[in-house]
């Protein structure tokens, strides 16, 4: 694997994913109440033996940057590594602000165009999954491919919010759709699910291979290609070139993968991974998800009642308060006879201190959520300040409202922006 260098891509400014992107950049986006997106794709290289990383960032990065620098450490003799690649001006032409994915990765050429690389791998910051890319190498090299894309089986349905590749009978890929809307055009790209059978993968009535986002190049085609041309894109312009004239390999993934890009996405997959039978399983020995060690204390629930819920370290949990299909981020402060249903609270990152919370502040809400509050269907991100009898559900079922310093509604959800306050008896 030391001939394999990894690319993750920090993501462009996640305008569908704000406001949790108004602040941070969209890796940075806190999941399943201690995570971050981007310990996603580096626990899964760390898992798959590839520990030769760059991060690739623009926008808003501070925080990634941050957790980061304070997670990802290799021993000297490893030879691995998790360096961040920060869009910047340099005395060469064109090195700016990234214009697309391919125009990102052609900034840093260098890094990787050197003796001993082979293979470059390309992943996305922003999405959940579990996988082996070992295999995905495996494809790659039998196929004696120039470029491999991962493909998800999906249905007709699911394909029209994605790319969708066409195949021939050995996998190669020689055609690409995206968001295809009419039955027609998924006609034009569908595989027969008894080809999707045949290579072990239940079908299920998915008749469409999706792009997941997941690349494999050989190191000397990438740098040709990014050479030779002013593309800007992958999907949009390096993939529909490289089908007439390269050979463009498909490999097959049949697990759990969601990209997480909306609002609603990130909502929804938040609260399926509290779920009794969750979809994604944080707790496998084998292939661990990583993240920052903070040493925080344990969590304390006085009388309070939790169902179908994730609670984080470090929390304070009051007396009645009832938890219901919920995520508790770290560090969260719930005060007496708070309900929270189907919900996310992301935490904070950091203990009020005594003085703080009776001293100049006291005029103030502290951090947490007073006693008496309700929220039902609502994300809150980190640091707010809400006070006692607040109520947050979108009763009125408000698809999107305009946007505010303290809570807007996204796709029918609430959103409490980072560091707000609302003071008691606030209501949506």
């Amino acid at each position: 694997m030391r001939n394999v260098t990894t690319l993750v891509l920090g993501g462009g400014r996640g305008t569908r994913l704000h406001p949790l992107t108004k602040y941070r950049s969209k890796p940075a986006v806190p999941l399943a109440a201690k995570y971050r997106l981007i310990d996603i794709p580096l626990s899964n290289c760390i898992n798959s033996g590839l520990n030769r990383i760059y991060v690739l960032t623009q926008f808003l990065s501070v925080s990634l940057h941050s957790h980061i620098r304070r997670t990802y450490t290799f021993d000297s003799f490893s030879g691995g590594f998790v360096e961040l690649l920060a869009a910047q001006q340099t005395t060469e032409a064109g090195t700016d602000w990234y214009q697309g994915t391919a125009d990102a990765v052609r900034k840093n050429l260098r890094y990787f165009d050197q003796p001993g690389v082979d293979y470059v791998l390309i992943l996305s910051g922003d999405q959940l999954y579990r996988m082996d890319y070992r295999e995905m190498l495996d494809t790659h090299m039998r196929s004696k491919a120039d470029v491999t894309i991962g493909a998800l089986p999906v249905s007709r349905e699911d394909a029209r919010s994605l790319g969708v590749m066409r195949i021939d009978e050995t996998g190669r890929v020689y055609g690409f759709l995206e968001k295809p809307q009419t039955d027609e055009d998924i006609e034009l790209v569908r595989t027969d699910p008894e080809w999707i059978d045949k290579r072990g993968i239940s079908s299920q009535g998915r008749e469409c291979l999706a792009s997941m986002g997941i690349y494999v190049f050989n190191r000397d085609f990438l740098v040709d290609v990014l050479t030779k041309t002013a593309y800007e894109d992958f999907g949009k312009e390096v993939f529909p070139a490289a089908f007439r004239a390269r050979h463009v390999q498909s490999h097959l993934y049949d697990d759990y993968w969601e990209d997480i890009g909306t609002i609603k996405a990130f909502f929804d997959a938040n609260l399926s991974l509290a779920s009794s039978k969750p979809p994604f399983d944080f707790h496998l020995p084998e292939a661990p998800i990583y993240s920052r060690a903070r040493f925080l204390p344990p969590t304390i629930l006085n009388g309070a009642s939790v169902s179908s819920s994730m609670i984080a370290d470090g929390c304070r949990i009051g007396t009645g308060a009832i938890i219901e299909n919920s995520v508790i981020g770290l560090r969260c402060v719930i005060g007496e006879n708070v309900t929270i249903k189907n919900s996310i609270i992301m935490g904070a990152d950091f203990y009020e201190s005594e003085d703080d919370r009776n001293g100049s502040r006291a005029s103030h809400p502290a951090v947490g959520i007073g006693s008496g509050s309700i929220m039902d269907g609502a994300i809150v991100d980190k640091n707010c300040r809400i006070g006692k009898n607040v109520r947050i559900v979108n009763s009125d079922g408000i698809e999107n409202s305009e946007d505010a310093e303290d809570c807007v509604i996204r796709d029918g959800i609430p959103v409490v922006l980072k560091d707000a306050t609302l003071p008691d008896s606030w209501k949506l």
